[in-house]
């Protein structure tokens, strides 16, 4: 059966406090697409890790700057951007969290969780400023559907 698309967008100024918001939204949607409360709940880590990039390294903490999120759902299809008004980074030059020499450092676990949780993830860069990042995940694959009757 085919699903009517749904469209979820919010923005948030750069506090922390605002992680947690776009978390629940992002889960009280897979939920209701059908997804069982594990699936749901790594979805919604992936989507607290992306919010959290966007806030302490694409936005350095100004409040004065937005984070949106844009939640689109198309069939068994979930389409997450989050997108900050920052100066961007290399992805590339992350540090790996698997390689033994940064066991113990905190930095690249967000988009490790990320790219472990999701189907994709795609980074682009507007020239004038700021990053935006897509992930995508279908939600007919693996076990996380609770009920295909509910799609």
């Amino acid at each position: 059966m085919e699903r009517d698309g749904e469209r979820i967008e919010i923005t948030i100024s750069s506090r922390f406090e605002n992680i947690e918001l776009v978390q629940v939204i992002a889960e009280h949607l897979c939920e209701n697409a059908g997804l069982d409360e594990d699936g749901s709940h790594w979805i919604g880590m992936a989507v607290r890790e992306a919010v959290a990039n966007a806030i302490k390294h694409g936005n350095r903490l100004d409040v004065s700057k937005k984070v949106n999120a844009t939640f689109t759902l198309r069939d068994y299809e979930l389409e997450i951007r989050i997108s900050d008004e920052g100066d961007g980074f290399d992805p590339d030059k992350v540090s790996d969290p698997l390689n033994p020499q940064n066991l113990m450092k905190t930095s690249g676990r967000g988009i490790f969780y990320m790219r472990t949780f999701m189907d994709a993830v795609q980074y682009s860069f507007n020239p004038d400023g700021g990053t935006s990042l897509v992930m995508t995940k279908n939600l007919a694959k693996g076990s996380g559907l609770a009920s295909s009757s509910k799609l």
